[in-house]
């Protein structure tokens, strides 16, 4: 640790993976602050991004409302879609507040602060950039597609990711937040349209680098179609790292569980499939790596959040009294 007090960790994504972790790190004794991405160009927040000009309000709402101590009802409140009406069909009623926010108070990172302060939001959320990029995917047979939410829709295989505008500016205070934590976290999350949308911003890959704090990255239960068919944990890394440039990570956990045949079918029905841990090769390539059971089934398949914030606290406590963990006696870690 830097200091005295509660350590400081980062975590760093979008969509609904980070969301599931949030709530289980948000009630341990840390100085908790997500780094969310603004790449979402589709539903409601695509529409008040291009009717406000605002960066996409709806995956800091979401983790907005994993890290607030609110009444089971407000919580419902925020996350209500309407229905119907003409113009509100779609909406978010947690996107239009954070909208109204930003116009009242004249910016989208105060909008957040001041919702995050009525929430009673147990940390601090920031956004990646202070405005909305543009993704833009080069496949690998030359062709290129723009837009967070077209591109698992082409069916093809990703080469390289970028943003517009390429030199969009990170946000300040989460690249001095990514530079002040002890611990930072990457994922869960989707590849290409959560995670490296946060670290192609200008400033932020360079301020995890240059971090001396613990890195780890959770790796995705599940491929995604269109996005990751195929990939295994190590591949995931290799990803982000290639894009990058540089080795970002010091641990990688993964999902070692079997999954029912019921719940296989359902996702091989939509196209996806587990992530293999590809544990012997991430250990190759030099990561620490903690394989456990850590699903939780309800209608879809998601982290064990309580499972998961135990690995990760378990791992910054071994990182602090030895400075590094130690390869040979990872938490979760089972010899096959």
């Amino acid at each position: 640790m830097k200091g005295p007090g509660r350590p400081k960790v980062v975590a760093i994504g979008g969509g609904t993976g980070l969301s599931v972790m949030l709530r289980g790190l948000k009630h341990r004794p840390w100085q908790l602050t997500a780094v969310v991405t603004v790449a979402d160009d589709g539903g409601s927040s695509g529409r008040l991004r291009a009717d406000l000009n605002i960066p996409p309000p709806g995956d800091i709402r979401n983790v907005l409302v994993a890290l607030s101590d609110t009444e089971p009802l407000l919580e419902q409140v925020l996350q209500y879609r309407f229905k119907q009406g003409e113009g509100l069909a779609g909406h978010s009623l947690g996107n239009l507040l954070l909208a109204a926010l930003c116009d009242v108070t004249g910016d989208f990172v105060t909008g957040i602060k001041e919702l995050s302060r009525v929430l009673a939001v147990r940390g601090k959320v920031l956004p990646a950039s202070d405005q909305a990029v543009v993704l833009k995917a080069v496949m690998t047979d030359g062709t290129e597609v723009v837009g967070e939410s077209n591109i698992p829709l082409a069916g093809k295989r990703i080469r390289q990711l970028a943003l517009l505008p390429e030199d969009v500016a990170a946000n300040e205070e989460a690249v001095k937040e990514i530079l002040d934590a002890d611990c930072l976290i990457v994922g869960p999350g989707s590849l290409y349209t959560s995670l490296l949308p946060n670290l192609l911003v200008k400033g932020l890959a360079e301020a995890v680098i240059q971090s001396s704090a613990l890195k780890i990255y959770v790796c995705n239960l599940m491929t995604q179609p269109g996005e990751t068919d195929g990939l295994n944990a190590a591949d995931h890394v290799h990803v982000l790292t290639e894009h990058v440039g540089h080795r970002l990570f010091d641990c990688v956990i993964v999902n070692r569980a079997e999954l029912p045949e019921t719940v296989l079918q359902q996702y091989a029905a939509k196209g996806a499939e587990p992530v293999e841990p590809a544990e012997q090769r991430l250990t190759a390539m030099g990561y620490h790596v903690v394989a456990d059971n850590l699903i939780s089934y309800g209608t879809y398949l998601r982290h064990d959040a309580q499972r998961l914030g135990d690995l990760l606290e378990q791992l910054f406590f071994q990182y602090r009294s030895k400075g590094r963990p130690d390869r040979n006696a990872s938490p979760g870690r089972r010899e096959g």
